[in-house]
């Protein structure tokens, strides 16, 4: 486990560059797990264990950090009249986030906060706005202009999409989260109207001319962006196998009384 304390813009600011109200600051720790290539209904068990473990204070506010190999995913309600192509042997899930239909895979960074909204914070569209700024930062690093939409969540790039962002919330505890295509087959969103949006064109980070940008690298440009806007200045960053162990202790202790 590496620890490390980050300077952030948040401890020192009100705002981030675009004027989004950052969180604020007040020795909060995120901790980081790189797990990286992990099937999703593997990574949906990591998400309620911690949920279960955070809500019983037993974990810090967490963020997993992943690549999925190809799935499609519908949340709850989804349509699933915007799935166009169902031959192959691409596996399909419906969870309990919000939002329709979108694909995971290899190249594809996905992020899953696991953390407990206090106060102000708890606020759905306030949570929602904050991951895309995390977006919007992180790609600002890359050299990618990117933005918000009116009336649609996640973040764009002129007039095509670069990630997604679906969520659910248990007693004010997060799960499920985003995508950003980093070096993404955009082929496998041809099956698929994204997000149930008609017309929607998907790009990435290779897409836009950023090809020797990798997922690893780009991770660590979201951590960071993380942090500053949600207001973290410590981060702790683990393995999958350090995770494992966090959850079989969560998990063996006794609840609190």
């Amino acid at each position: 486990m590496n620890e490390a304390m980050v300077r952030t813009p948040a401890a020192t600011a009100a705002s981030s560059p675009s004027g989004q109200p950052r969180e604020p600051s007040r020795g909060r720790t995120l901790r980081v797990a790189r797990l990286g290539v992990l099937d999703y209904a593997a990574a949906l068990d990591r998400q309620y264990a911690l949920v279960e473990a955070r809500l019983r204070e037993r974990v810090p506010d967490t963020l997993l950090l992943l690549e999925h190999p190809h799935v499609y995913t519908l949340g709850r309600g989804a349509d699933e009249r915007f799935i166009l192509d169902r031959r192959g042997n691409v596996p399909l899930h419906r969870v309990s986030r919000g939002g329709q239909v979108t694909y995971h895979g290899p190249g594809q960074l996905v992020g899953y906060p696991i953390l407990r909204l206090e106060g102000a914070a708890r606020d759905v569209l306030r949570y929602l706005r904050n991951l895309e700024q995390v977006m919007i930062d992180a790609l600002a690093d890359c050299g990618i202009s990117a933005g918000r939409r009116t009336g649609l969540t996640g973040v764009w790039v002129g007039d095509a999409k670069i990630a997604s962002i679906g969520v659910g919330l248990r007693r004010w505890v997060t799960l499920h989260g985003f995508a950003l295509n980093v070096s993404t087959d955009l082929r496998y969103f041809d099956r698929i109207v994204p997000c149930g949006i008609e017309g929607c064109r998907m790009t990435s980070i290779a897409a836009l001319g950023r090809s020797a940008i990798s997922v690893e690298a780009f991770a660590a440009m979201i951590t960071r962006a993380f942090a500053a806007v949600f207001g973290y200045d410590r981060l702790e960053e683990v393995g999958a196998e350090d995770l494992s162990r966090t959850l079989q202790d969560a998990s063996a202790a006794p609840a609190a009384a």
